[in-house]
């Protein structure tokens, strides 16, 4: 998706951009959409709006999943929001998600 070229180019603000006029119209987001928006953010260092993103994909009655989380944790690691980092953790084990390499890796640095 175009969303997903815009994550891997490091185009964090046109990925939302895109992901957003999806929502204005109207149009069906999927778990790629929201997963490739989430890591765009993550990549860059834009941790407050991944963790919009996951609340979002929440209100769309879409389950996070692993990549969910994992770019979500390592976008708040990142910057050093600890907290916000393990209550995510938490989080991902209250549903039965497990951590991935991403994620713990993240969580050790």
């Amino acid at each position: 998706s175009t969303i997903s070229a815009c994550e891997k180019g490091g185009q964090w603000q046109r990925a939302l951009w895109l992901f957003v006029d999806m929502l204005h119209h109207e149009l069906l987001l999927d778990v790629i959409s929201y997963n490739s928006t989430i890591s765009a953010c993550e990549k860059g260092g834009q941790w407050q709006r991944a963790l919009g993103l996951l609340e979002e994909k929440w209100l769309a009655r879409m389950l996070p999943d692993g990549i969910s989380y994992s770019a979500a944790i390592s976008a708040c690691a990142a910057v050093l929001q600890w907290q916000q980092a393990l209550s995510l953790r938490d989080a991902m084990h209250s549903i039965g998600v497990a951590p991935d390499t991403l994620a713990c890796n993240a969580l050790l640095r």
